[in-house]
């Protein structure tokens, strides 16, 4: 009988997200499904806001166009390249790999940002 209440309590653990749920010495990790990270760079008058951004693995960024004239995001090492963005237009990407990825817009090459992936 003890098993199957330890057995009920694990499931309804699973079922409810509830996390650690320690049954005698052994600990069972319950964890709801993690929702993809998205965060979001404005590109406005001529710079891309905010300028770096820290991020974690499997985190997707977009960028959106608010300026009136179009614009381009374009990763230095190629990783990613969007195509010319024109006002209120986006470009996402998911960084999938931890490292530091420097940006820029092709049509203004002094606009520049970069992506810290953790």
């Amino acid at each position: 009988m003890r098993k199957s209440v330890s057995i009920a309590i694990l499931v309804g653990a699973l079922v409810t997200g509830m996390g650690t749920i320690a049954t005698g010495q052994k600990g069972f990790l319950a964890s709801a499904p993690q929702k993809p990270e998205t965060m979001e760079v404005k590109i406005d008058n001529f710079s891309f806001g905010p300028a770096a951004l820290t991020v974690s693995v499997g985190t997707t960024v977009t960028w959106t166009n608010r300026d009136d004239i179009p614009h381009t995001v374009v990763s230095t090492e190629g990783t990613f390249k969007s195509k010319v963005l024109d006002t209120d237009e986006k470009f996402s990407f998911t960084f999938s790999k931890a490292g530091t990825y420097p940006y820029f817009c092709s049509i203004h090459p002094k606009m520049t940002g970069k992506v810290i992936v953790q």
